[in-house]
């Protein structure tokens, strides 16, 4: 019975631990960070890779996964339509082994 409250307790902190949940706010005073979406990689400061399932999510290293809820995200990103108000700049990729940062020193905002 231990053993087993032990492996629970564990698979329980490596969920949360490991998932990058997203929600998308309404308005930037909302939002953690706020994003714009470039349309050329190499303009980008991460490469974004959006995973259909929350076991799927990484921490901090591009792979996300989108929540419809405020409380159950770890970062609430607003979308802003210049570069110039952005956080971070951001680029969609379509497949999960391109996701990742480009600009390591903006890291820190997605923590």
């Amino acid at each position: 019975m231990k053993k087993l409250f032990i492996l629970a307790v564990m698979l329980l902190n490596f969920g949360a631990v490991n998932a990058q949940k997203i929600y998308v706010a309404n308005s930037a005073a909302s939002a953690d960070v706020k994003v714009f979406v470039v349309d050329r990689e190499s303009y980008a400061d991460l490469l974004v890779f959006k995973v259909d399932r929350e076991s799927y999510a990484g921490k901090n290293d591009g792979k996300w996964f989108f929540v419809d809820r405020e409380a159950y995200a770890q970062k609430k990103i607003y979308t802003v339509d210049r570069e110039a108000y952005a956080d971070i700049k951001i680029f969609f990729v379509d497949r999960e082994a391109y996701a990742g940062w480009k600009n390591r020193s903006k890291m820190h905002l997605l923590e």
